[in-house]
């Protein structure tokens, strides 16, 4: 007797745009990824609409995967950096955005909102289910409005850093040292050397056995840059952060 079939729905939560395709559990695309700009100001409300709509335009599934940036812990976000804001990243933050969105159990919602069972991660964590390899200590790095980060060792996530957050010079982090505004306003040649300066640094830090580089932003990187990251950087393509959707079901903590 074969075992039913397991498609999952993954929906990837970005700054600028929310995504979502439905996948086979070996991660292959069931259908087209559809995507929809992140609505501003998104209260819970809204953003539960929105996951909804957006699943409703795909082929049914039997679980669920979402990727969130910002701190979750157990399917719980603890801070998020663009969902407090009135109009996207960069933008003010609204104290009624914060006091909705923090300790939101996102996890809980979504189950109860379309009645399947769903896993709740950071999005940089579920990017990194779909490419590791699940040997050693490999460090993921998501270039996009921000800086998203995920460390497995041996297969297994560990716990969450908000790598994002910490400072680098002028009293940046590395949100605002290498995200997508930066990138805009020095173009790609400079920003890249950014990139590969941020990764000099966080080498003697990590010691990882890889690092992949992914999210929107990893394929802006010149290739002059590329070179000189090292045998040990890996550039992923972005569809990761839907494959890893279904593949983190398989991972030892889900």
């Amino acid at each position: 007797m074969t075992n039913p079939e397991q498609n999952t729905l993954a929906i990837d939560c970005g700054g600028g745009g929310i995504k979502g395709t439905v996948l086979d559990e070996s991660g292959t695309m069931r259908s087209h990824p559809i995507r929809v700009p992140t609505p501003y100001p998104l209260s819970t409300d809204l953003f539960i609409k929105t996951l909804l709509d957006l699943a409703a335009q795909l082929p049914k599934a039997q679980r669920a995967t979402v990727g969130l940036p910002g701190m979750i812990r157990h399917g719980v976000v603890i801070t998020t950096p663009h969902y407090i804001t009135r109009s996207g990243p960069r933008s003010r933050i609204l104290p009624e955005l914060v006091e909705q969105w923090e300790n939101f159990d996102v996890r809980t919602a979504m189950i109860s909102a379309w009645d399947m069972p769903t896993i709740v991660l950071n999005d940089a964590e579920i990017h990194g289910a779909g490419v590791i390899a699940g040997q050693g200590l490999e460090l993921v790095l998501t270039l996009g409005t921000g800086l998203g980060s995920a460390i497995f060792d041996g297969g297994v996530l560990a716990p969450h850093l908000e790598l994002s957050q910490a400072p680098v010079r002028w009293g940046l982090s590395y949100d605002t040292y290498i995200g997508e505004h930066e990138r805009r306003r020095l173009g790609d040649a400079m920003w890249s050397r950014r990139v590969a300066r941020a990764i000099d640094v966080l080498r003697p830090v990590f010691i990882w056995d890889r690092l992949y580089l992914g999210g929107g932003n990893a394929r802006a990187l010149t290739p002059s840059a590329v070179k000189k990251l090292g045998d040990d950087v890996v550039i992923v393509p972005n569809s990761a952060a839907l494959v890893g959707g279904a593949r983190v079901w398989q991972l030892p903590h889900a």
